[in-house]
């Protein structure tokens, strides 16, 4: 077992399991059980699971598909999209999903946070912050799937997340999803300073360097991993797959 957590990050759009870029050009990648199949056996220690959709089309999560995906996964799960009501968490939570992701409705409801976490334990509950640069350099915060820019500057925004009581911060570089160039290390860096709850880096690993980088240099918990572990390589075909374990464990040993 690994001593820092790589974590797939799957996307989900309803039933299907796609990719983007920069959280656009969308790619469809497969079917989501024949995938965690594969991650099952390449034992892997935690999927996170992102429906990109839900929110914007205004619609639940597909319970169904969750709990197929739940009853076949033989390790942690999380679940973001469309998480909008307690009732839903619930679900979630009921059909086997260990962990929540909540994003846009943190802006309108930041006391979802709260009341999901005092009643599941801060542990369970994972909010997931996207940011992007502008023209300028500065980074800004989105939210629905990157559709919308929030008025909130980003590190008051991670440390109030903390005391509403996530347990971990999900971050994701939008300029770098997708694109395999290596993480933002200064992004993540800012926000591992800023909290003293995990941050999981998210957002343009390529290799296992840029892995070791994300830890070493911007002192991330864990790394989650996009088309790195759906695609054989930047620009050829699907092929659901895991970095070397050995290869992981050499990189991170020398942090």
């Amino acid at each position: 077992m690994l001593k820092t957590r790589i974590i797939p990050a799957l996307l989900l759009r309803d039933d299907a399991l796609v990719k983007t870029v920069k959280f656009d050009k969308l790619n469809y990648i497969g079917d989501p059980i024949n995938t965690v199949r594969i991650f099952n056996e390449l034992e892997v220690d935690e999927l996170i699971f992102l429906d990109i959709t839900a929110t914007n089309e205004k619609r639940l999560p597909n319970l169904k598909i969750l709990a197929e995906i739940a009853n076949e996964c033989f390790m942690p799960l999380g679940y973001g999209g469309g998480l909008n009501s307690f009732d839903t968490v619930r679900s979630i939570f009921s059909i086997g999903f260990e962990k929540v992701v909540l994003n846009s409705i943190c802006y309108e409801r930041p006391q979802f946070i709260t009341q999901i976490a005092e009643h599941y334990g801060n542990q369970a509950v994972v909010v997931s912050v996207d940011v992007r640069k502008n023209i300028w350099g500065n980074y800004e915060v989105y939210s629905h799937a990157g559709k919308t820019k929030q008025k909130k500057n980003l590190i008051d925004w991670v440390a109030e997340l903390e005391q509403l009581g996530a347990g971990e911060i999900l971050l994701t570089a939008i300029d770098k999803e997708g694109t395999w160039s290596g993480m933002d290390i200064n992004l993540i860096k800012k926000v591992t300073d800023a909290v003293n709850i995990p941050v999981i880096a998210h957002g343009g690993a390529g290799n296992i360097q840029h892995i070791g980088e994300a830890v070493k240099l911007g002192h991330a918990s864990a790394v989650a991993l996009g088309s790195m572990v759906v695609f054989q390589q930047k620009g050829m075909g699907v092929l659901v797959n895991f970095p070397d374990e050995h290869e992981l464990n050499k990189i991170l040993d020398e942090i």
